[in-house]
Formats: structure tokens, C-alpha cells, sequence
């Protein structure tokens, strides 16, 4: 039986641990090829890039395995994979290992998540892996789970338009407590601006910065889990947006509005 085919990305660069801890975890089970960003690219989301051209460059990388570079996002090295380097789309889009916390409300700034959820755009499922520690993650303990969490996605298929989310906890002194299917939390990370002085044009600037916005969490949210040192997985849809109560509860009365004298 031919191996699975599994693009791996990130957002932290094609140079960074996490990823190379990533294809390390599924080289002996699956067909992988590496695209990812030639710079670090956190936080920017779905993104995309309109107002310069991509690039896309063969990449020396760990044991001669298929690696390409883009001068883009995240979202951009999917396009891109799925265009230039695949004759066939994959089975799988594999993100991270993130060097801090996807969890909460992060998921929506987190370009790790985006390039899984661009890979859901075009019908390909897909997992982002996260470590909740910003400071020397734990990359080979997470290491370890990716092999069964992603066999498990292969043999067990998502839901079309839903993408599985996966954060590792941070150093737990009692080590890792287990696994949960969870809902995404409150959590995220808030602005915390730093004003400064430009010290020849004399105007200011500002460092956006960060603070967590913390909230009084559900127990079976991924932030609550992963604070008790379980590995948290939460399956979030993003093929349909609408919001189906409120158009039920203010159609009748919003399409009178060009009605109304």
C-alpha cells in the first residue's frame, strides 16, 4: 500500500526546529514534501501576497527530503505546493510544530492554523501541531504523538471543511496527563502598546506588543485542558461562516429596510 503523500508547512520558516521535528515524527509513514516560508511568518493570518511576485526555491534541508522555500505566507506556500511542486494534490497538509500556543482565539491570527485552513479551501485535510511554550518548546515530546494523532486523521477522515487543531501543553511537571478532543477557548493574545520617540524625526511610534486576554474558561476548552497538561485537539469547521440564527431571527424584517419611507 503506497505511503499517504503529506505536505508539511509552518509559519516560524522553513529553517525552524519545530518543522524539522515535524517531517522527523511522519517520515517513516508518509510521502512528505516541506513548503514553507523562507522567513518567519507568525501572525499574519490568511494572508496572502498580492503587491509583489513569490518565489519558490529548492531548499537544502534534513536528509535530502523534498523541500522548497517561498517568499510569501503561509497560505502563499500552500497555493503555491499545490500549483508548482504537486502534479496531484496530497492526502494531507501537516502545519507546525508552532513555537507557542494556537489555542483560544489565536486561531484567528495564527498562521500556522491559515495554511491549514487554505488547504481546506481547495478540499485537503489537514492538522496544525502547536507547543504552548514560547520559550524552548518541548519539540521531541511533542514528537512523539504526531505519528498516531495523524494516522488517526488518515484512517478517520474529517468532516469536510474542518481542519483538527493540536496543542501541546506546556513543561508539566507531572508530564503529559493525555489526550482530548476539545472545544476552542476564550484566550487570546490582546494588544499591549509601547510607545517610543523617533530620535531624530521626533514623532512617535509604537511596538504593538502583548498581553493574554484571559477568561473564565469551559473545562473542556483546549485552554482549561492544556493548563491540566493534556495534549487538546479541537475539530473547527470553517466551510460554512454563516451565522444560520441570525438570519432566521432578522430576515423578514431586514429586507424591508429599502421598503421603509
Amino acid at each position: 500500500m503506497p505511503f499517504p503523500r503529506i505536505l508539511i508547512t509552518n509559519d516560524d520558516s522553513i529553517h525552524a526546529p519545530g518543522i524539522k521535528h515535524l517531517w522527523n515524527a511522519l517520515k517513516e509513514m508518509a510521502d512528505l514534501t516541506v513548503v514553507a516560508p523562507a522567513h518567519e511568518q507568525s501572525a499574519v493570518s490568511l494572508s496572502i501576497t498580492i503587491r509583489q511576485p513569490l518565489r519558490i526555491e529548492k531548499t537544502e534541508w534534513s536528509h535530502d527530503a523534498k523541500a522548497w522555500s517561498v517568499n510569501g505566507t503561509p497560505a502563499d506556500c500552500v497555493k503555491m505546493a499545490l500549483n508548482v511542486v504537486f502534479k496531484e494534490p496530497p492526502d494531507l497538509i501537516v502545519s507546525g510544530i508552532n513555537c507557542g500556543s494556537n489555542s483560544g482565539r489565536n486561531v484567528l491570527y495564527s498562521g500556522t492554523v491559515a495554511a491549514v485552513i487554505e488547504g481546506i479551501m481547495h478540499n485537503i485535510p489537514g492538522i496544525a501541531f502547536s507547543c504552548c511554550e514560547n520559550q524552548n518548546p518541548d519539540y521531541r515530546t511533542a514528537e512523539k504523538y504526531v505519528p498516531a494523532i495523524v494516522q488517526h486523521v488518515l484512517d478517520y477522515p474529517m468532516p469536510a471543511g474542518t481542519l483538527l487543531n493540536v496543542n501541546f501543553p506546556c513543561h508539566a511537571p507531572n508530564g503529559i496527563q493525555g489526550i482530548k478532543m476539545a472545544a476552542q477557548g476564550k484566550e487570546y493574545w490582546m494588544e499591549n502598546f509601547s510607545e517610543r520617540i523617533h530620535p531624530t524625526a521626533g514623532h512617535s511610534y509604537y511596538w504593538l506588543g502583548a498581553k493574554l486576554a484571559e477568561f473564565e474558561e469551559d473545562e473542556e476548552s483546549d485552554v482549561a485542558l492544556l493548563r491540566k497538561g493534556y495534549i487538546s485537539a479541537v475539530p473547527i469547521r470553517v466551510q460554512e461562516l454563516t451565522d444560520h440564527h441570525y438570519i432566521r431571527a432578522h430576515k423578514a424584517l431586514f429586507e424591508k429596510l429599502l421598503a421603509i419611507k
